[in-house]
């Protein structure tokens, strides 16, 4: 059993007659096919298709939605939804109380949500309320993350600065394409249907310990991306993928400061490179 409370995330709510309405307007992931039970990644964007906020959406009471988000965050979110909101009935509420827990290892704990961001046999979950009960720490957490190449805005990326595929919101229920309009959703679908996404998620492995977060990945001088979260010899990085194909395709080492890595899709994405992976991702590596 692995709980930790995630002291970092923030919690607001969002209800009322006109909340569901407004919310499938504005943000990327889908709230009409979203279940009861089921946390799931979504985002706000800019008009130009950048993550301006990410988070986990679930439903919440009758005509409500929580979000889960990064706490430095919260404040910036709550002013952009306000300005969204204009006369709709729609009533927005931080919620300082309520805690956030991820869960694993365990059997469905008792009111708990899915974490659709993790592979659908994962046994990831969401709780929240009162904090309590931990028996892991969040470099155990970071393994987990890592592992499946779960990504989080100020942590493996800066807002304002990767479009959802970036993130594989793409892959991962994140992003709808057939709901219709939201904020940056032009750029967004341009992307997906010209196959333009040139940055991936990728996970990063290593014989020694990496160095910090920040560091460059580098083939030759180049650089082809960012470390982002690091636990030992492994991280997550959002690289270019068209850079890392080409250098692989000519034997050429890939660098995170001066520690020879290797790159790596997580397995739930189905995802290759161009001139083939240097090995196969899965969620245990």
């Amino acid at each position: 059993m692995s709980r930790i409370t995630l002291e970092n995330r923030g919690i607001v709510h969002i209800h009322g007659p006109d909340a569901e309405t407004l919310l499938q307007d504005v943000i990327t992931c889908d709230l009409l096919s979203l279940e009861p039970g089921v946390a799931r990644q979504g985002a706000l964007l800019t008009p130009q298709g950048k993550i301006m906020f990410d988070f986990l959406v679930s439903r919440y009471g009758e005509d409500g939605f929580r979000f889960d988000i990064d706490r430095v965050a919260l404040g910036d979110f709550v002013k952009r939804m306000t300005m969204y909101k204009l006369r709709a009935k729609v009533f927005i509420e931080h919620k300082d109380s309520e805690s956030v827990t991820a869960v694993w290892n365990e059997e469905t704990p008792q009111n708990s949500l899915a974490d659709e961001r993790f592979a659908q046999d994962s046994g990831v979950y969401r709780l929240y309320g009162e904090a309590g009960g931990e028996t892991a720490s969040l470099l155990d957490y970071d393994n987990l993350r890592i592992d499946y190449g779960v990504a989080e805005a100020g942590r493996d990326y800066e807002t304002g600065d990767a479009f959802p595929h970036d993130a594989l919101m793409d892959l991962n229920r994140g992003v709808s394409f057939k709901k219709g309009c939201f904020v940056g959703q032009e750029v967004v679908s341009r992307m997906q249907h010209r196959g333009t996404a040139r940055r991936r998620v990728m996970r990063v492995l290593a014989d020694a310990d990496l160095p910090e977060t920040g560091s460059a990945i580098t083939i030759g001088d180049k650089p082809v991306g960012t470390l982002g979260s690091v636990a030992g010899a492994r991280a997550l990085a959002i690289v270019r993928t068209d850079r890392v194909a080409s250098a692989l395709g000519e034997d050429a080492a890939l660098l995170a400061g001066d520690v020879p890595v290797r790159l790596v899709f997580p397995g739930w994405t189905g995802l290759m490179l161009a001139q083939g992976e240097q090995e196969s991702g899965s969620a245990t590596q």
